[in-house]
């Protein structure tokens, strides 16, 4: 019928119309998306100029370079984008692989054109393959460009799942790089936009692309299961449907295969086979309005047994792309585990397309203040990292986790005592629930009631709980708050503030320095002078000149020798101070980080001692030592002298940049048998970790093992155990 339409506006549709264009035309009726006449032309005049743009440009594959934003342009059919979005999606390379600029589009069609074309263009130049720093400065240039408008996004999501479907004409090489640039950026994002279809999608391109025999296989496993699963999927909803037509229910029952991706997750994780998978289906139950839902619920739990703790309703406190459902799970026949959702169309419509649904309701030109409350979550979002992004004091490394936080993370709900209801990243404290409130509330936050009782701020805040916010002017955040946040708005205030405090001690601590070596050489006047005169440092404030002193940037003739004094190196020698921190600034501060920084500050002279052994991902802290720079201990190390020298402990962090190995020493002990230690050996060599040595000693029919390996980091630590509990089944793992 569409098409129909379509051809009345087009006379000489089959015989005057390009096979591309006929192909556009054909997606409109496809998809049920009615356009009116005006638009239809101003496509044919958009097709015609991306054509003659494109014009001799081929792609690895053969076929022309146009063929690809054709197919760019369906995609976006079927998402029922407006307009302006398909005739940008048709034009999107124009800019950035043609001589047409941003003015050419903006004369020949509209501003709105030309800025989504241009848009497109800017995120087409951002490539994440580069070093960790440059793949944060590339997400913010993203995060930026689709800021301005979601189109933008869309578009390149488009673009992306073509260019997906069609690697293999590419080498080898460049296919891994865009898969894994895939999964790391536009997957998760189309996840937090609500466009689960888009994810999937991209997800089995991925698999297909990085693991090819896993993919094949699962292929050809669920092809050749279909017809024994579609048999069982008929026997689950055949009682499923009677019930509604007895409740006189409008409804759409199926059931649908989970996507290759997940399916290979799920055998990852859990270690287990095809076969041993019992969730490789879900049915999905759709009706017209909300009630009907619950209505749904209760037959399906009256005709199968409900497991109580898989049960999930996303209709009442929905996810945080939108996402709204009820889940729950069933014996089936044959005690099978199967899961149902249960959903509106509306609610099904935008769990598949997300963000897009704003348009498919302005396309019609209907309001709904559903899908426009949804669209002010997205916005909300994205203003929110385009806030952090601004932020003049932003650490780009910083920014990358707190992108992958708020890409990756699930949510809980928590309610304030008045019943307002707040999303949060799961596992967050009441620390986190007090910084969503304001942020002054959570910088003021001195404590918290979970259902009117006292907890710790370390307390994980489960779905449900009602929590209050107890607050006092006397507190400020310290650095043990960042151990246990989890939200992205937590984490960036808490560090904010951290870094003033610590750049308030940097400056009184190197005025300190500075005032007391001056002192000893009897040129004590020359502190007035670096106070008053800045300049002659290079800066426009002395506290810039204090703080990089107490950071080590200058060594104590560096600065004399820039206000015009020079010393001989006894009396030059007279104004160090070893038994102050000044060892730290100004004797030790140009030596080398091994994995840490030190208050904020990189190249500082970086020890492990043996005592505790610190590796990335234990919760560190720094002392400083007489002569051996500052020595790191994990906070709970028995050798850390904290009473007696509290003014020598410093703030350290893992560079989260550095991926070289650490020595860890673990005690093992179990009961003594032959080929013990071969069994042992054998069961970490898969790991790849490197064993560095080994001594092992048996009494009373005990074995103790003292090993010492090579891991990056804890959560390495942590499989390594897990490897070695399940190979020998220890007594006893400790680290010593």
């Amino acid at each position: 019928m569409v098409l129909e339409s379509l051809r009345k506006f087009l006379p000489n549709y089959n015989s005057e119309y390009p096979l591309g264009f006929q192909k556009i035309l054909e997606s409109f009726s496809e998809n049920n998306y009615t356009l009116n006449e005006p638009n239809v032309m101003l496509l044919w005049t958009a097709y015609q100029f991306g054509e003659e743009a494109h014009k001799g440009q081929k792609r690895k594959s053969g076929e022309p370079y146009f063929e690809h934003c054709i197919q760019v342009c369906i995609q976006l059919i079927s998402w029922h984008m407006d307009i302006d979005t398909l005739i940008a999606g048709l034009l999107h390379d124009t800019i950035e692989d043609t001589n047409v600029t941003k003015n050419d589009l903006k004369n020949k069609f509209n501003k709105d054109i030309s800025e989504l074309v241009f848009g497109v263009s800017k995120l087409s130049g951002i490539k994440f393959r580069d070093h960790k720093h440059r793949q944060a400065e590339n997400l913010m240039k993203m995060f930026l460009a689709v800021a301005k408008d979601l189109r933008v996004i869309i578009i390149k999501f488009s673009d992306r799942l073509h260019n997906m479907r069609t690697l293999q004409y590419l080498s080898k090489e460049k296919q891994i790089r865009i898969a894994n640039e895939t999964r790391e950026v536009y997957a998760p994002l189309a996840h937090r936009l609500g466009m689960n279809s888009l994810k999937m999608d991209l997800e089995n391109a991925i698999l297909e692309i990085t693991e090819k025999e896993a993919y094949d296989k699962i292929k050809s496993k669920i092809n050749s299961t279909n017809r024994s699963r579609n048999k069982y999927i008929n026997e689950f909803i055949a009682p499923i449907n009677k019930e509604l037509q007895n409740f006189n229910i409008n409804s759409d029952v199926y059931g649908r295969a989970k996507h290759y991706y997940s399916i290979f997750r799920k055998m990852e994780i859990q270690g287990k086979k095809f076969g041993d998978l019992y969730d490789l289906f879900a049915i999905r139950v759709v009706v017209e309005k909300v009630e009907e839902c619950y209505a749904v619920l209760g037959i399906v739990h009256q005709l199968y047994t409900p497991m109580q703790e898989r049960f999930k309703d996303y209709i009442a406190t929905p996810k945080s792309n939108g996402y709204q459902s009820i889940h729950t799970t069933v014996f089936g026949q044959k005690e099978k585990i199967i899961e149902v959702q249960i959903r509106t169309k509306q609610m099904d419509r935008l769990a598949e397309v997300g963000v897009a649904a704003h348009w498919i309701y302005k396309e019609a030109d209907s309001s709904n203040k559903h899908i426009d409350a949804k669209m002010n979550t997205y916005m909300t979002w994205l203003r929110d990292l385009v806030e952090i992004i601004k932020s003049e004091d932003r650490d780009p490394n910083e920014l990358l986790e707190l992108l992958k936080i708020d890409l990756f993370e699930d949510e809980i709900f928590v309610f304030t005592p008045q019943g307002d209801v707040h999303q949060l990243k799961q596992g967050s404290t009441p620390i986190d629930f007090a910084f969503s409130i304001h942020t002054q509330v959570g910088l003021k936050c001195s404590g918290a009631k979970i259902q009117d009782k006292i907890v710790p701020l370390n307390t994980e805040l489960k779905n449900g709980d009602t929590v209050k916010i107890l607050t006092s002017q006397n507190q400020m955040p310290n650095q043990a708050w960042l151990k246990i946040v989890k939200t992205t708005k937590a984490i960036t205030h808490i560090k904010r503030i951290l870094k003033k405090e610590e750049e308030t001690k940097s400056i009184e601590l190197g005025k300190e320095i500075i005032e007391k070596s001056l002192r000893k050489v009897k040129k004590l006047k020359l502190l007035n002078e670096i106070i008053n005169d800045p300049s002659k440092m290079g800066y426009n404030n002395s506290d810039l000149i204090f703080s990089n002193i107490a950071k080590g940037k200058y060594t104590f003739k560096e600065v004399l020798e820039k206000y015009d004094v020079y010393l001989n190196d006894s009396d030059l020698e007279a104004g160090y101070d070893n038994d102050t921190l000044t060892e730290r600034f100004l004797r030790r501060a140009r030596g080398i980080a091994k994995g840490v920084t030190v208050g904020g500050i990189e190249n500082t002279m970086i020890s492990y001692p043996k005592c505790c052994s610190p590796i990335p991902g234990d919760s560190i802290i720094g002392y400083v030592t007489r002569g051996r720079g500052v020595t790191i201990h994990r906070v709970n190390c028995k050798n850390l002298p904290i009473k007696k020298n509290r003014d020598r402990i410093i703030t350290v962090e893992w560079d989260l940049s550095n991926k070289n190995p650490f020595l860890v020493r673990l005690r093992i002990t179990f009961e003594d048998r032959k080929n013990l230690l071969k069994d042992l050996t054998e069961s970490t060599s898969s790991l790849n970790i490197n064993i560095k040595s080994v001594d092992i000693s048996a009494k009373d029919g005990l074995a103790s093992c003292l090993m010492i390996f090579e891991v990056t980091n804890v959560s390495e630590l942590k499989t390594l155990e897990k490897k070695i509990i399940g190979s020998v089944s220890p007594i006893k793992i400790e680290r010593v």
